[in-house]
């Protein structure tokens, strides 16, 4: 069988790495053609087109490359159409494949979508379009899949979260590496984004919070893309902050705690088992667009995931650094309040369910395959 594969994102990369192994062990005919990364090519797809050609965030950024997006999309459906897969797998990157899925689907392709658009967070009119286009959705939340059913009867699959298998793999390493030589003990994590507007708005509230734990030392975790000189100004005037870039893992294997801005981070953080302030900051502007298009409760996945709040969120006008200091102090030094938030990570995990959601994916789209062709 032939699979085309699209993801537009590093963590797309990876778990569509993940993905392909699992192909290849139950289908070992599996031609994979893919839009990805390192990873995905190691794995044994052919890459078509790298996914640092296709990462454009932010309205201004999309706008200047509209083009070379449009260039890109055209130049997806005429590969598609010459190389004829049997499948198309999207991966994330809902404003790239749901136009693939439209098109593919009218093509006559089978469409599977593999990590569902967030949805029920905002542009829940996509749905409508989604129900007619994709023949086949695994959601990596819980709730994805009632969500789906409860509000738009659609049946969903739910296959797991990929980075439980991802981080009970490096969980389990026998030979972990330090994320700072000679020092691995009272480390804080400050995990403050990828994108240079985020980190400064939020990276100077967490390095002000370091200077009432002169016992710890903070760790910050520095965007692959984001050159040293962009966080050395921040950074100048802490005597107890370092930092560390590629081991945002190692440092969550030792820290503490950690102060997380919003996204798949918090979750991450959760599944390495480190109690967590959630920090999160923009322009006033975004936010007050934000504040009236996203419907969520939470600004955090462990909460979402919870549906109640497991882990504190500062945001906005509320992400002070004496809020989030209070916190972190309650963490670090009350035992039955950080108690609590480890045998809460519990419950989550347990509601993700066990690793093994790359290979219960792979299951869903062969199985798929073959019952179209017998």
């Amino acid at each position: 069988m032939k699979y085309y594969i699209i993801s537009g994102e590093a963590s797309g990369d990876l778990h569509g790495s993940n993905l392909v192994k699992q192909i290849y062990l139950l289908d070992h005919q599996a031609d994979i053609r893919c839009w990805g990364g390192d990873l995905m090519q190691s794995a044994g797809a052919s890459l078509v087109k790298h996914y640092k050609e296709l990462a454009f965030m932010g309205f201004a950024e999309v706008v200047k490359n509209l083009p070379t997006i449009l260039q890109n999309i055209d130049f997806c459906k005429q590969d598609i159409l010459a190389w004829q897969p049997d499948v198309l797998i999207l991966i994330d990157y809902p404003g790239f494949n749901l136009r693939i899925a439209e098109w593919g689907s009218k093509k006559g392709f089978k469409i599977v979508y593999y990590i569902s658009p967030q949805v029920w967070a905002w542009k829940e009119n996509r749905v409508k379009k989604m129900k007619q286009y994709i023949h086949k959705m695994l959601c990596i939340l819980p709730f994805e899949k009632d969500y789906y059913k409860t509000k738009w009867d659609w049946e969903v699959d739910y296959v797991g979260h990929p980075l439980v298998e991802v981080i009970e793999a490096k969980k389990a390493d026998p030979n972990p590496t330090p994320p700072l030589a000679g020092q691995t003990n009272n480390l804080i994590a400050l995990l403050p984004g990828s994108r240079k507007q985020e980190i400064a708005k939020k990276l100077p509230i967490m390095l002000e919070v370091a200077k009432s734990f002169p016992d710890y030392r903070f760790v910050v975790a520095k965007a692959p893309g984001l050159e040293n000189a962009f966080y050395e100004p921040f950074m100048a005037a802490y005597q107890n902050v370092d930092s560390v870039r590629n081991k945002t893992y190692d440092l969550l294997l030792t820290a503490k705690a950690a102060l997380v801005t919003s996204g798949t981070a918090t979750l991450e953080t959760a599944l390495f088992g480190v109690p967590e302030v959630v920090c999160y900051k923009g322009s006033n502007i975004s936010y007050q667009i934000a504040k009236r298009l996203i419907k969520i409760k939470y600004i955090s996945l462990v909460n979402l995931i919870m549906d109640k709040e497991i882990v504190r969120e500062f945001f906005q006008e509320n992400c002070t650094v004496e809020a989030v200091t209070g916190e972190l102090q309650k963490i670090l030094e009350e035992p039955e309040y950080r108690e609590k938030m480890l045998q809460n990570y519990k419950l989550m995990l347990a509601k993700l369910g066990p690793p093994g959601c790359a290979e219960r994916a792979a299951e869903e789209m062969v199985g798929l395959l073959r019952m179209a062709g017998s």
